[in-house]
Order: C-alpha cells, then sequence, then structure tokens
C-alpha cells in the first residue's frame, strides 16, 4: 500500500504534484493547519505530515499518530514542532535549511540598506506631501564596518555581499575555521573585539542556549556609538528592552528588525522608534524562496517513505539514497546485534561500545549507532526506531561509544557491540556475507558462522558429548523444524555455544525439557526482525 501523506499547510500544488508522481498517496488540506481540532481527529491515517508555520505539532498530536513516521518543515525553522516529542515517537523532523538562504540573506542587505538612508521613514515622509531632504541624512555602506554573528549558510551570503558593496567584513563563528574566513574574504575575531569595531552587525545564527540574548544589555553596551543593528534570524537574539533604551539615547543609530522575541509582534520595545525599520519575519517570504522550499520539502519526505533515505533531518543521522541502498544489510546487521544482546540481558545496561572493521568503517557511522541501539532497546520498548533509540537510551542514563579500525581478520569488515552491565560485558560480532545477508561470526569470543532467522534457539554448555544429539531429538521430538545449526566453543572440554535457526519458536514445554536434561547452563529464545 502507498504510504500516505498530509499536506496541513499552503504549499504550492507543484510540491503536492511532487508526492502524486512518486506514487505517495497525498491529502492537500491546508485548513487544517489552523484547526487543531479536526487535524487530531485525521493524523493517524498518515504517514507523512507536510507543514509551513501554521501547524502546530504537539506531544498531543504526535501521541495521536501512530503511523506518523515523517514530518517535513518546508523552510527552515521549526519552533512549532515539538522535536522532543517527535524523537520519543520515532518520527523524523526534516527541515529544509538550503531552499532560502539567499532570500533571507537578501533581505538581510536590504534592510541594512534601509536602516542606512532611513528609506522607510522618507518613504512615509515623501507619502504625505512632505519634501523633507535635510531630515532624512543617511551613511554610505561603503567602507564601514560589518560584522556578521554567525557565518555559516546565511550568514556566509551576507557576507559574500558585503564585500561586494566593498565592506569590511569581521565575523564572530565559533566554527568559522581560518580558510573558510578566507575565502569568504573575511577577518575572524571574538565577540568583544566585532561590538567595538563593527559600524553595522548582522546576525545569522540560530536560538540555542548559547546565543539567547546574544546582544545582552551587557554587550550592547560595548558596541561602537552610532551602530546599527540587523536581526533577520531570530527573535531572542537580541535585549529588545535594552536595545530602545540605547536607541533613544542615541548610543545605537538605527536597528532593523525581521523577527522579534514574541511573534506575532503586536507591540514591541523597538515599534514606533526613530530609525527603526521593522517587517513581519519576510526573511524567507518570496516567491521564489516559498517554492523552493516546498519542492524540496516533498521530494525529501518522498525519498524516505520510499527509499528510507534521510535529509535534513533534526533528530536523525542523515541517509542518501545511495546509502540506504549500501548500507541497507549493514543497518539490518547493526539491529540484530543489538537485538540479540538485549533479548539475553536482564539487567540494566551501563554502556554500549561499538567496534567498525575494515569497509563498514567507512560508512554512515551514526546511522549504524542509531540502528543498533534501536535493536538494543527493542526488548523493553517494541515500538522503539532508529529515531527513538538513542532519546531512550540517553533518558536510561546509556553511555554510547564507538571505535574504528582498518581490515584485521578474514572478513573485509564486520561489526562488534560490547554491552556492560554491573555484573558482566556480553559481546557479539557480525559481518554481511557477498549475498547480502547479514550473519552472527562471534559470540562471547566464540567463532561461529550463523544464519539468521527470525526464531532462533540459542543455548550454552560445556564441551560434551550428547549436545548435538539432544538438540536435535529434542526439537524434532516436538516438531520443531531446525532450518539451521551452528556451534561453537573457545576449547576443547570448555565453554560452548550453539544458535539453531527454527521455522517457528518452541513451546515452553520443549525448552523445559532441554533444561531437564542439566546439560545447559543457559537456554534463550530469540526472534529477530529478518524481513
Amino acid at each position: 500500500m502507498a504510504p500516505k501523506v498530509l499536506v496541513s499547510d499552503k504549499l504550492s500544488e507543484t510540491a503536492v504534484q511532487i508526492f502524486r508522481d512518486r506514487g505517495i498517496d497525498v491529502d492537500f488540506r491546508p485548513e487544517l493547519g489552523k484547526d487543531k481540532v479536526e487535524l487530531l481527529k485525521v493524523i493517524g491515517d498518515y504517514d507523512g505530515l507536510a507543514i509551513r508555520s501554521a501547524t502546530k505539532v504537539t506531544e498531543k498530536l504526535l501521541a495521536n499518530a501512530p503511523n506518523l513516521k515523517v514530518i517535513g518543515r518546508a523552510g527552515i525553522g521549526t519552533d512549532n514542532v515539538d522535536k522532543v516529542a517527535a524523537s520519543k515517537e520515532g518520527v523524523i523532523v526534516m527541515n529544509t535549511p538550503f531552499g532560502n538562504m539567499i532570500t533571507t540573506a537578501e533581505h538581510a542587505i536590504a534592510m541594512m540598506f534601509a536602516v542606512a538612508r532611513q528609506i522607510p521613514e522618507a518613504s512615509v515622509s515623501t507619502h504625505a506631501g512632505k519634501w523633507e531632504k535635510s531630515k532624512f541624512m543617511g551613511v554610505e555602506l561603503t567602507g564601514k564596518t560589518l560584522g556578521v554573528i554567525g557565518a555559516g549558510n546565511i550568514g556566509g551570503i551576507v557576507c559574500r555581499r558585503a564585500r561586494g558593496l566593498e565592506m569590511k567584513v569581521v565575523a564572530y563563528d565559533p566554527f568559522l575555521s581560518e580558510e573558510r574566513a578566507d575565502d569568504l574574504g573575511v577577518q575572524k575575531v571574538e565577540l568583544d573585539e566585532l561590538l567595538a569595531r563593527a559600524d553595522f552587525i548582522s546576525l545569522h545564527v540560530p536560538l540555542i542556549d548559547a546565543t539567547r540574548n546574544i546582544l545582552s544589555r551587557e554587550n550592547l553596551a560595548k558596541t561602537k556609538p552610532g551602530v546599527r543593528i540587523v536581526n533577520c534570524a531570530r527573535g531572542g537574539l537580541v535585549d529588545e528592552e535594552a536595545l530602545a533604551e540605547m536607541l533613544q539615547s542615541g548610543h545605537v543609530a538605527g536597528a532593523a528588525f525581521d523577527v522579534f522575541a514574541v511573534e506575532p509582534a503586536n507591540d514591541n520595545p523597538l515599534f514606533n522608534l526613530p530609525n527603526v525599520v521593522c517587517t513581519p519575519h519576510l526573511g524567507a517570504a518570496t516567491t521564489e524562496a516559498q517554492e523552493n522550499v516546498a519542492l524540496q520539502v516533498a521530494e525529501q519526505m518522498s525519498d524516505y517513505l520510499l527509499t528510507g533515505a534521510v535529509q535534513n533531518a533534526l533528530n536523525m543521522p542523515s541517509v542518501t539514497a545511495e546509502e540506504a541502498k549500501t548500507m541497507g544489510p549493514w543497518v539490518k546487521l547493526a539491529g540484530h546485534l543489538g537485538a540479540f544482546v538485549g533479548q539475553l540481558t536482564d539487567e540494566p545496561v551501563k554502556g554500549v561500545n561499538i567496534l567498525y572493521d575494515g569497509a563498514v568503517a567507512e560508512m554512515n557511522l551514526d546511522a549504524l549507532n542509531c540502528a543498533v541501539i534501536a535493536g538494543l532497546m527493542k526488548s523493553v520498548n517494541p515500538d522503539v526506531n532508529m529515531v527513538s533509540a538513542p532519546v531512550i537510551a540517553a533518558d536510561r542514563g546509556i553511555k554510547i561509544s564507538r571505535t574504528t579500525q582498518p581490515k584485521t581478520g578474514v572478513f573485509d569488515a564486520y561489526i562488534k557491540i560490547t554491552v556492560v552491565t554491573d555484573q558482566r560485558e556480553r559481546s557479539i560480532a557480525g559481518t554481511v556475507f557477498s549475498d547480502g545477508k547479514p550473519r552472527f561470526i562471534q559470540i562471547k569470543g566464540i567463532n561461529i558462522d550463523a544464519e539468521i532467522g527470525a526464531h532462533m534457539l540459542y543455548t550454552t554448555n560445556e564441551d560434551v558429548p550428547g549436545i548435538i544429539g539432544t538438540l536435535g531429538q529434542t526439537m524434532g521430538g516436538n516438531g520443531v523444524n531446525i532450518a539451521n545449526f551452528t556451534l561453537g566453543r573457545a576449547d576443547v572440554g570448555g565453554e560452548a555455544i550453539a544458535l539453531l535457526y527454527l521455522d517457528d519458536e518452541p513451546p515452553a514445554p520443549v525448552l523445559d525439557e532441554l533444561a531437564k536434561t542439566g546439560l545447559f547452563t543457559q537456554i534463550s529464545t530469540l526472534q529477530f526482525e529478518v524481513n
């Protein structure tokens, strides 16, 4: 059956058609974005939800969406999505961070011009029949110093545009390398130096704890007298009360804001102050940008629902379509390894160490890590998936570590996981053969070669005669067919293991019959999702 997607905000017909062309069953109901009661009623029918900013994806909505696998936001901001709740429910949250980069950067440059030349106020005055040439004395941008806070995708474009205007550009960004700064033609500086030198400041960072009020009252006081401040990034980056006071005192010569701490901004300390330009969050509001992000989110969601490719996800490692195809067997193996240990571990898990050997070490390890943890956590939560597993593991205080190494053995590549509890460590390794089928190759340090089936029986015992016969006779005598039988031992007479791939799960009386023989130190049934 085709995946089903709901579009609950206004997306272009071209974007909706992309879903149809890709074989997705899509319902275009943009009115639902503002009707949370009706949205709550119908959301349970859908695998995907495509939104803009009107739809609010709450914990309550997610709890009523058992089939939902992906939320696609046409745009950058996802403040209207409860991403923590989505992760716990195993729902991928995607955005489209690149579709409106140029549009937002151009708006920042336009706002810079507007505040430098007092264009909005001059326009209102002229429309009123006044001719106040002397009142609106502006400043040139050429030769001025622009301080860019955040030189990522959008900030980088602003830097390039400003250099084209013959401005001097200094940038503060902890993640900006010297090579990238040279490429942009900017000087990398610390924040205090930027504040002291900049004639104009433009902000281009997300709103997180580290950036909230980055232009605080204290930092605003460090700015150069006569500075002009532009914010087209996120509300909450600037102390608006303090900025209003400094505009009134004349320390700050002007400000241009497209975003505000509270939106919609019906009232704000910056409103109605002289030489303050305000727009209603128009950074991405161009025909081109709106079309681009709508098309992009439709393609991303379709790719995920049809091929498993993950792009621009905020709570899941990205996986390209090619990676999804190549890594598919390895993702299955990683899940099986986690599931094996998870089903055998009764005590709380403290840590999981994952070793990637050979060619697999060059793959998307973030995604493989998620698959291991998902397999491990299924024993305590059957509904867990690669999105929710890391969140659940973190909530339980489980520490995840990984190691990579070049090829060390007979296999081109393998994965080994070691689970640590207060009582013991338990390890298992596996590889993928040329036929694309995952195999277990080592358990507790004992080498084996075991095909993985939906129903398996794992036993441990001392290496003594009669084990194979006992297992075979007991299964056969109770009508349980053995599809594959694997044995391994540490040393002659030492610890030995058996792993049986069965056509059906053995009933409890069969396990009791095995236990009564006294030959086995452990008897455990295992289930794996092999389809």
